[in-house]
């Protein structure tokens, strides 16, 4: 989005659905009325089973999450992996695409302070950011975390945009 001659970081945060990292990013874009979307698995399969129809997806031919992941990751223009240790599993393989697929990555902690992002989002001109991290039973705490993390990027997305505005 631009205003003036401005530019305003992220427009739009997708994710794949899953429990915990996925799911608390579309929840706090719904909550907050952001725009959000992104690529389920066919039959919107999640580990919990079958994913919301209130959530603005849209489903691959496939039903393994690799190709969701690996779709996710191309149509952002970043990716912002959201871990309290190594990446492991999916979340790895998220980062392996991103790389392979040459979009900006970025890990961060969970207790990381979201206002460090903009500039990184301004720096690569991403737009559309698409962000991942462990599933709820991999990590217990994953969806309170980032969906804390979440709804504190949209307020700076927000803020930034009314403070831009000339």
């Amino acid at each position: 989005m631009t205003l003036g001659k401005l530019q305003i970081p992220c427009q739009k945060l997708i994710s794949g659905e899953q429990t915990g990292v996925d799911r608390a990013i579309l929840d706090a874009c719904l909550v907050n009325s952001f725009p959000c979307g992104g690529w389920c698995p066919k039959n919107r399969l999640a580990e919990d089973g079958i994913i919301s129809r209130k959530y603005p997806l849209t489903e691959m031919p496939e039903t393994d999450y690799c190709y969701r992941t690996r779709q996710n990751v191309f149509d952002s223009d970043g990716t912002l992996i959201l871990t309290p240790g190594q990446p492991k599993g999916g979340t790895l393989l998220t980062g392996d695409y991103a790389r392979e697929l040459k979009r900006p990555l970025k890990t961060i902690h969970p207790e990381m302070n979201p206002k460090h992002l903009s500039p990184w989002l301004i720096c690569n001109n991403i737009q559309i950011l698409h962000i991942a991290g462990p599933r709820e039973s991999e990590w217990p705490e994953a969806y309170p975390k980032a969906y804390q993390i979440a709804v504190e990027l949209i307020v700076q997305i927000k803020l930034y945009a009314i403070e831009s505005r000339p």
